[in-house]
């Protein structure tokens, strides 16, 4: 929740100036009010794609306030995040409702970005592992393999976010492994080597290089380091 309309096509305009040309895609998620507007910007640039910071559960219907994956779909974009850490914290957001969000999502063409990871506390009680293996169990075994083939993962680390504490890249490699394991253990192997895990937690234009060499890390999600273009177009260059 940043920037006014103008703020926004600053920062994504010197975006789309500086941005190095590779291979990599770049999601832009913003703000609901803000998502036609972004969307007129980068709709000639076939590198980046448009995506929001959440959905309703619901198709349609009596929900004021609520904002559905057609509409979203509607104003083009191609991506939804599911299950952030901070929609999980502040808004309880429970893994029924967050498999709800995730059909409505597939239902609707759009790829769903599934947020997973573990708080402070679960890391410190050696019950991460855990905690992630049940994320991964409770909502991605309500869809079969051809879903899961237009489902991204993104691993945020909660206890890395805000807390003074750092993850490093072993730490971040060692639960993207575990994550494929869990994917392969739940679906197959080929379904685990083929889909895509992002790492949220604190990733900026100092690490960014180090984490994406990690084998498993397939890119990340950035947050504080994306309101900033010059540090996120120094990400986009890492890849």
């Amino acid at each position: 929740m940043n920037k006014s309309i103008d703020e926004a096509f600053q920062l994504v305009n010197a975006i789309l100036e500086n941005a190095t040309v590779n291979d990599a895609k770049k999601i832009i998620f913003p703000s609901f009010p803000f998502l036609t507007a972004i969307s007129s910007l980068i709709k000639t640039n076939p590198s980046f794609a448009l995506g929001a910071q959440n959905c309703s559960e619901h198709a349609s219907g009596a929900y004021t306030g609520e904002v559905s994956a057609a509409m979203l779909s509607s104003v083009g974009c191609k991506y939804v995040l599911v299950g952030h850490s901070e929609r999980r914290q502040y808004f309880n957001e429970t893994s029924p409702l967050l498999a709800q969000k995730i059909n409505q999502a597939l239902l609707n063409s759009l790829i769903p970005v599934y947020c997973i990871g573990e708080t402070l506390s679960e890391r410190n009680n050696n019950q991460h592992f855990e905690r992630v293996k049940q994320q991964l169990s409770e909502v991605l075994l309500s869809f079969n393999i051809n879903d899961l083939s237009s489902i991204i993962l993104a691993y945020e680390p909660v206890w890395a976010i805000g807390t003074g504490e750092t993850a490093s890249p072993a730490q971040a490699q060692e639960m993207h492994a575990f994550i494929r394991t869990c994917i392969k253990n739940l679906f197959n192997e080929s379904a685990a080597n083929s889909i895509q895990i992002l790492y949220g937690g604190s990733c900026n234009a100092q690490n960014a290089k180090e984490l994406f060499a990690c084998p498993d890390i397939d890119g990340g999600l950035i947050g504080g380091a994306s309101l900033k273009a010059d540090d996120f177009c120094k990400i986009i260059a890492s890849v």
